[in-house]
């Protein structure tokens, strides 16, 4: 039926995984409970749009902020994608504004043609090739950047869908559908278990309950989106003398000027960022080579940017759970899209700990500290200048933008990082935030560290 079929709408319940955010590099993504997830897909144009409502589970005996309630809105059409998400600081009822995440449109139409019905159009128009396997056919195509590989049952049902997208951690990473248990919706077969496997580890398992055939699916961009990445814009504010703040977008870094060599601290997001600091740092601090890039932890927006250290010559400080992850991954092809260091490439070198590393020039010392005990990350790391009694962290507490509302309850993220500044005894006067708006000071950490106040009726 998949020539008759020009739109398809399909809701169930389920699992959602965090791609990219495991708590330990060897643990699997962390699962969210999907009580609602809605993809409506018009083939034709192809465009699409997925809803969810969704609450993180939270594992024994690991801390976490109160699951809160998501209701993530995505979009793609043609080469644009976006999502829609209420404003910063919004009412819970506020009206959702368009945000453009040009780089989610190659996998969000990955995911039109990985549907059974897309794989069979997509196959069609795309010169694939049929070979026979045990109780059906294997079919191989190739749509835009991506192969695709699907298997068919005896039944002329697709059970299986295989393709492969770029990462900046994982490189070309397999994408996995394994569709099973069809059934008749109003005159639709469909499955009714859908399970999605990327990068090793589930990020979707769910139960089909209902699906409707040509459903009206008008889905174009909004004025506000964009099909081209936005550039990226990077500031150096000065924090000390040779620490600067390298601000821009979500995610920020820190660098530090050593007698003969330059520290970096974070290389998040992806080459494009990465790239862009280390520009604007050899601009801020001339003539002298990155040596080091200290990372925090491997969740993916925090290592995505790390192959471009070592392109540039950089050693990565990480914790040593982390070097085995990092050495299976950057060994993986990069056919997709060639970075960096797979153009050119080059030995890595790690330089790992356990508790404390410290990074010197006889100058000034630079302090590399495990984050111990959060619920956030088991492979997780902060430095301390001692001499500019400067703190940098990420993810751990994040100072709240102007006019933000307050939070209804504390972070344990917060908790624990307070905890382990008092545990180690550091005499920290300010934070250097990799997210927010900007720096803190050791009051506002402890502040914020404190059970919100009751706000009287």
């Amino acid at each position: 039926g998949a020539a008759q079929l020009n739109s398809i709408e399909f809701s169930g319940t389920g699992k959602w995984y965090q791609f990219g955010q495991a708590p330990a590099p060897d643990m699997p993504w962390p699962q969210f409970d999907a009580n609602t997830y809605t993809a409506t897909i018009d083939y034709g144009a192809p465009a699409a749009r997925v809803q969810m409502t969704r609450k993180q589970t939270i594992g024994p005996g690991r801390a976490r902020p109160g699951p809160v309630e998501q209701r993530p809105d995505q979009y793609v059409s043609g080469m644009t994608a976006w999502n829609l998400a209420a404003p910063a600081g919004a009412a819970p009822n506020a009206a959702p504004a368009a945000q453009p995440q040009p780089a989610a449109v190659e996998e969000r139409v990955m995911e039109i043609w990985t549907t059974p019905h897309g794989f069979l159009k997509a196959a069609a128009a795309n010169n694939a090739t049929s070979t026979p396997s045990e109780g059906g056919s294997e079919v191989t195509f190739t749509a835009g950047k991506n192969k695709y590989t699907g298997t068919i049952n005896a039944q002329n049902e697709v059970t299986r869908v295989q393709t492969w997208i770029d990462n900046p951690v994982l490189g070309d990473t397999e994408v996995l559908f394994t569709y099973s248990d069809y059934k008749d919706f109003d005159g639709v077969r469909f499955p009714s278990r859908i399970v999605r496997v990327q990068g090793e580890h589930p990020v979707l398992d769910l139960t089909i309950a209902s699906v409707k055939a040509n459903p009206s699916a008008s889905i174009s961009a909004p004025s506000g989106a964009s099909a081209a990445p936005a550039p990226v814009a990077v500031t150096a504010e000065k924090l000390a003398d040779g620490v600067y703040y390298m601000k821009g977008g979500t995610h920020h870094s820190v660098a530090i000027d050593q007698k003969d060599h330059i520290v970096v601290v974070e290389g998040p997001q992806n080459e494009a960022r990465s790239a862009a600091v280390i520009a604007k740092v050899k601009e801020t601090i001339p003539n002298k080579p990155i040596k080091y890039l200290v990372n925090s932890h491997v969740h993916f927006d925090h290592s995505g940017g790390l192959r471009t250290y070592v392109a540039e010559g950089a050693t990565v400080v990480t914790h040593e759970m982390n070097r085995p992850y990092y050495e299976k991954a950057w060994a993986a092809p990069r056919t997709i899209r060639q970075d960096r260091l797979a153009g050119a490439p080059r030995t890595v070198t790690f330089e790992t700990f356990t508790d404390k590393h410290v990074l010197g020039d006889g100058q000034r010392q630079i302090e590399v500290h495990r984050i111990a005990g959060s619920g956030h990350n088991d492979a997780y790391a902060m430095v301390y200048l001692p001499a500019e009694r400067i703190l940098i962290q990420v993810d751990a507490y994040a100072p709240l933008a102007p006019n933000a509302a307050p939070p209804t309850a504390v972070n344990p993220f917060t908790v624990n990082l307070l905890e382990n500044v008092d545990r180690l005894k550091l005499p920290v006067r300010t934070i250097a935030a990799l997210h927010g708006p900007g720096v803190a000071t050791i009051d506002d950490l402890r502040a914020a560290a404190q059970p919100p106040k009751a706000v009287s009726q």
